[in-house]
């Protein structure tokens, strides 16, 4: 089974997961189921107007509308949230390096605070190509990109097509391979409350809770608010077009032609708990990046989700990585 993320893996394999119990908590957080009906879906509007902050701005790229955020000063760091996420998954990263780094990061259209995808930008934009003008925009000529799950699809793409732009790779829990979801065994609570988003259409507090706690290492650092943010984001009005402009593997062929053109001295920082993507995943994408200078670290304790579950450790795992480059540019450049 081919998939652009996590969530919608789940919600296609259900039929073939088993049923019993993964060792993990049924429930984490005490946040309350609303009804449907109690919480209708947002527009983006409603979305904007209770999490847009001053930092929120707004582009027109190729006829989308995208929601980006530009802070701090020094060296840019790109980041790329993955699926069914926003770029509220670096709010916490952002506040540590913003002193000392340039940090961009967007929602993807279709995510977010962004808007919509057209047909037409659905049939002629390329993922990258949203990262590629954003960055031209504002006037970026070398970057650090990072990227967790898709995002890191979309990071190595980049990294492909545009060596000259990305510097350096930091990618988290990213698929290299057609994702099988088939080894997943998840608690009844969480297939019964797949069940009833499959048949609602409507993915409410429940499943979110426990798509959130599943995905963990540990469910008790995934806050109330992020639980909340999870679910308003993904009752925004229903997409035509939900992961058109997200950056995918598909069958895995070109996928591999694009991961061996990558130079880009790349770092992984694994998730090591990681229901999805385990440890192994973290091997086969290190051994698909031939041509590139790999680091990697496992973080035994987290999720599919490392910035999300542990950014303070993520955020200094970036930084040293990034200045033990900028370190080694500098000695090598000297007379």
């Amino acid at each position: 089974m081919t998939l652009a993320c996590a969530g919608a893996a789940i919600l296609a394999a259900m039929p073939a997961c088993s049923a019993a119990q993964s060792g993990k908590p049924a429930t984490s957080a005490s946040v309350a189921a609303p009804s449907e009906e109690a919480q209708p879906r947002l527009t983006i509007a409603e979305l904007r107007e209770r999490y847009g902050d001053e930092q929120s701005r707004y582009a027109n790229i190729k006829g989308v509308e995208v929601h980006y955020k530009d802070e701090g000063s020094g060296p840019v760091l790109l980041m790329v949230h993955g699926s069914v996420s926003s770029t509220r998954t670096w709010d916490r990263i952002t506040e540590i390096l913003k002193p000392n780094y340039r940090v961009i990061r967007f929602d993807i259209p279709g995510y977010g605070l962004s808007g919509r995808v057209s047909d037409e930008a659905a049939a002629n934009i390329q993922p990258i190509e949203i990262a590629e003008e954003l960055v031209e925009m504002l006037g970026v000529k070398k970057l650090t990109f990072v990227g967790v799950s898709s995002g890191g699809t979309m990071g190595m793409y980049l990294a492909a097509k545009r060596p000259d732009l990305v510097e350096r790779l930091i990618i988290s829990n990213t698929p290299s391979d057609p994702v099988d979801t088939s080894h997943l065994v998840m608690p009844e609570s969480f297939l019964s409350a797949t069940a009833k988003s499959r048949k609602t259409g409507f993915s409410d507090m429940t499943f979110w809770n426990e798509y959130l706690t599943y995905f963990a290492g540990d469910p008790a650092r995934i806050s109330e608010q992020t639980r909340k943010e999870y679910y308003d984001f993904n009752r925004r009005t229903p997409e035509k077009h939900p992961i058109a402009l997200v950056a995918r593997i598909g069958d895995g062929v070109q996928a591999k032609i694009e991961m061996k053109k990558i130079t880009a001295p790349t770092f992984l920082i694994w998730g090591g708990a990681d229901a999805l993507l385990p440890e192994s995943a973290a091997d086969a994408i290190t051994g698909y990046l031939g041509s590139a200078q790999i680091s990697r670290v496992i973080m035994p304790d987290v999720g599919h989700y490392p910035p999300l579950e542990s950014p303070d450790r993520f955020a200094q795992w970036i930084a040293a990585y990034v200045e033990a480059g900028v370190i080694s540019d500098a000695e090598a450049t000297k007379p």
